[in-house]
């Protein structure tokens, strides 16, 4: 599959009202606006919705950094990829499938989102490189993701928000656990970029 010509930028206030578009009114999934790697269960059901889409737009405005970013194809916002540092996301601090593989300083990929029309087509790896570019560049050494590998045939989109392992793959990851049967953990370890190199 020829990668997606997409070009990938950081969520920044200015880009809001497109990272809005893509999500829709359902916020992506449900009312989730990317908010199920970062709250407890019960905060995020209370959130759920109106609430989700409040912690989201705060954390664009006024967060350390951008939560994700944001894929565009012909000028037009087709996906969405949330990386930060692994702390950002405090479900994976519960997770038995996720917990730590070591004590390394990691940025993990939670969500993948790709609109309905673009899916298939590359895109998702796109994002998943263009998350590796922009962690690399924000001092991170290694980043880490937790897809699902299906044990057969496809999974509803609903169910592939951590994305597949074989687009990781095609992006340079490598498994480094496994604790359960469809859930991977994989990294790329990410070398400093060279004075002058560009992004191809």
């Amino acid at each position: 599959m020829a990668r997606a010509r997409i070009e990938v930028h950081p969520v920044t206030p200015d880009r809001w009202d497109d990272l809005v578009t893509l999500f829709g009114a359902k916020g992506a999934c449900g009312g989730c606006w990317c908010m199920t790697p970062r709250l407890a269960r019960s905060e995020y059901e209370r959130a759920k919705g109106a609430g989700n889409r409040r912690r989201l737009k705060r954390l664009v405005d006024h967060g350390e950094r951008p939560p994700g970013l944001l894929g565009y194809r012909k000028g037009e916002p087709v996906a969405w990829v949330s990386v930060e540092p692994r702390e950002a996301f405090g479900s994976l601090a519960r997770s038995r499938v996720c917990a730590p593989v070591d004590d390394r300083p990691v940025w993990s990929i939670v969500c993948l989102v790709v609109r309905k029309d673009a899916r298939g087509q590359g895109v998702s790896i796109s994002m998943i490189r263009g998350a590796v570019d922009w962690a690399r560049d924000q001092g991170a050494t290694c980043i880490e993701a937790y897809p699902q590998e299906p044990r057969a045939g496809l999974i509803p989109a609903v169910f592939a928000y951590t994305g597949v392992a074989s687009a990781f793959t095609r992006a340079g990851f490598r498994e480094v656990a496994r604790r359960s049967p469809t859930r991977p953990i994989m990294r790329r370890e990410l070398r400093p970029r060279r004075r002058g190199a560009h992004r191809t």
